[in-house]
C-alpha cells in the first residue's frame, strides 16, 4: 500500500486528482514541483480541475498566520477549483503568492471505502487458572484488525496529516490491540468457569468481547471504525514448565476424584446387588411357603416317629400277657398322639396349599352387587320397564307415576296399585299433589 503517490504528469493547468489503486492518505503535489520547498511544493494553479472519486474525500489545507484552515470535498466531484467550491479559499483568494499563484495549499485524500487489515500476534504472556494460581502458563493470540475511516473530520484532528505514515499508524493499532487481547484472555478462565487448559474452546466468546472493547477505542483514540476482528488462534506453550507443573496437579486432583468416584459407585452396586438377592430370596420363599411348610410338618412327624422308635427299646413299659404275648401302652399312646399329630399337619398342609391354588386361580374379586328393586309398570294400557326406584321417583316427580299406577315385579302374583306397596309409599311422599279444579 502506498501513502504518497509522486505528481501527476499534466500540462499548464493541473488535474488534482489520486489515480493510487490502493492508499488510505495519499499527498498531492503539484506538477514540477519540489520536495521540501514549501512555496512551490504547495502552489496550485488557478484554473486548475478538481476530481475526487465516489468513496474518496479531499482536504485543502491553507496554513496562514493566524492558523491553519481546512476545506472538505467529499466525491464525487470533477469541477474546476472556483471560490464558490471552496469557502475557505474565498477569504484567501484576494492575497499575492510567488510565482502568480492565486492561493497556496496542501492537498491530501483520504480514502473512505478502504478497508485496511492489521495482523498482530501478542507474543506468549502467562495466564493463570483460577483453580491453581501458583502456575503461570504462556499464552500468545493471533488474529486480524480490519478497519476504514468513517468519521474523517475527527480522524484528521487526532492526527498530523503532515507527518501522518501508514507503518506508524498500524504499529499504534497492534499495540492497542496487544493490550486488549492480554486483558481479555487473562481473564478467559475465570470469566468463563474453565480450565485454563480448554481455554481455545472460548474462542468466539473470547473474540467478541475483544472485538466490542477494541472496538470503541480505536473509534476513540484514532478516529477509525473497525468492520471486524479475528482470532486466529489461541497457543498454549506446552512445552513451558508452568504447563507441566498445571498438568501434573491436575492429573493428581483427576486421579483423587476418579477413585473417589469409583470406590462410591462400587459400594452403590455392592448395595443394590445385595438389596435385590435379599429381595429375590423373600420372593421365593413368599413363593415356595406351602411347600416349606410340609417340609416342616414333615419333619416333626419324623422326629414324632423316631421318638416313638426309642420308646421301645430295651422292652421299657412292655406289659407281659403271658406266653410271650405282651404290648407297650406308652408306645401305643404315643404312636396314637404321633399319628394324630402327623395327620393333622398333613392335612393343614394339603387345605393351605388348595386355597393358595384357589387363591392364585381366582384372583380377589369383589363379590358382585345385589341387583336393585325394579318394577315394570303399567303406561298407556302397556307395560313398560323395568324401573329401578331412582327412575320411578323421576317418574312420580314429572307426573308419568302416581299412587294408581299398576306396577308389578317378580315373585308377585298380580299386577297391583302402587299406593298399595308398602317399599313405593315413600316415592310419594315429596311429590306435589296435582291443584284441585277450581
Amino acid at each position: 500500500m502506498s501513502l504518497f503517490g509522486k505528481s501527476k504528469a499534466g500540462g499548464f493547468m493541473d488535474e488534482i486528482r489520486c489515480d493510487e489503486p490502493s492508499y488510505l492518505i495519499w499527498k498531492w503535489h503539484p506538477t514540477g514541483s519540489e520536495r521540501g520547498n514549501n512555496n512551490r511544493e504547495n502552489a496550485i494553479r488557478w484554473g486548475s480541475s478538481l476530481r475526487v472519486k465516489d468513496g474518496e474525500v479531499a482536504v485543502f489545507v491553507y496554513r496562514q498566520k493566524d492558523g491553519t484552515m481546512q476545506d472538505f470535498i467529499v466525491g464525487p466531484f470533477d469541477q474546476t477549483i472556483k471560490t464558490a467550491n471552496f469557502p475557505v479559499l474565498a477569504s484567501i483568494v484576494g492575497l499575492a503568492y510567488d510565482g502568480g499563484t492565486p492561493f497556496q495549499a496542501e492537498i491530501y485524500f483520504i480514502n473512505l471505502a478502504q478497508i485496511i487489515q492489521v495482523k498482530f500476534a501478542v507474543p506468549f504472556f502467562d495466564v493463570y487458572d483460577p483453580r491453581f494460581l501458583d502456575f503461570g502458563v504462556p499464552v500468545s493470540v493471533r488474529g486480524t484488525i480490519s478497519f476504514k475511516i468513517s468519521d474523517y473530520k475527527g480522524f484528521i484532528k487526532l492526527h498530523r496529516l503532515t507527518d501522518f505514515t501508514l507503518e506508524n499508524f498500524q504499529k499504534q493499532i497492534r499495540d492497542a490491540a496487544a493490550r486488549y487481547v492480554k486483558d481479555v484472555v487473562a481473564n478467559a478462565p475465570a470469566a468463563n468457569n474453565i480450565p485454563l487448559v480448554q481455554i481455545e474452546t472460548k474462542t468466539a466468546q473470547i473474540n467478541d468481547t475483544i472485538e466490542y472493547d477494541l472496538s470503541e477505542r480505536l473509534k476513540e483514540d484514532f478516529g477509525v471504525t473497525v468492520s471486524g476482528i479475528d482470532i486466529g488462534a489461541i497457543e498454549i506453550d506446552k512445552s513451558s514448565d508452568g504447563y507441566r507443573q498445571l498438568m501434573a496437579v491436575t492429573k493428581d486432583v483427576a486421579a483423587a476424584r476418579v477413585e473417589a468416584e469409583t470406590k462410591d459407585y462400587v459400594e452403590r452396586l455392592r448395595i443394590q446387588r445385595e438389596e435385590g438377592q435379599y429381595a429375590m430370596h423373600k420372593q421365593t420363599q413368599s413363593a415356595n411357603i406351602g411347600a416349606f411348610q410340609v417340609e416342616k410338618q414333615a419333619e416333626v412327624g419324623i422326629a414324632g416317629a423316631k421318638a416313638l422308635g426309642q420308646m421301645g427299646a430295651n422292652n421299657a413299659g412292655n406289659v407281659d400277657l403271658g406266653g410271650g404275648a405282651g404290648f407297650n401302652p406308652a408306645a401305643m399312646m404315643a404312636g396314637m398322639a404321633v399319628g394324630g399329630a402327623v395327620g393333622q399337619n398333613i392335612a393343614g398342609s394339603m387345605h393351605n396349599m388348595m386355597s393358595g391354588v384357589n387363591q392364585a386361580a381366582q384372583p380377589n374379586v369383589p363379590p358382585p352387587v345385589p341387583p336393585g328393586i325394579s318394577y315394570n309398570v303399567v303406561i298407556n294400557g302397556q307395560a313398560a320397564g323395568p324401573f329401578d326406584l331412582n327412575t320411578i321417583r323421576q317418574m312420580a316427580a314429572s307426573g308419568q307415576f302416581t299412587a294408581d299406577s299398576l306396577v308389578w315385579k317378580a315373585g308377585m302374583a298380580e299386577w297391583t296399585r302402587a299406593g298399595a306397596i308398602e317399599e313405593l309409599k315413600a316415592v310419594f311422599a315429596n311429590v306435589m299433589p296435582p291443584v284441585p279444579p277450581m
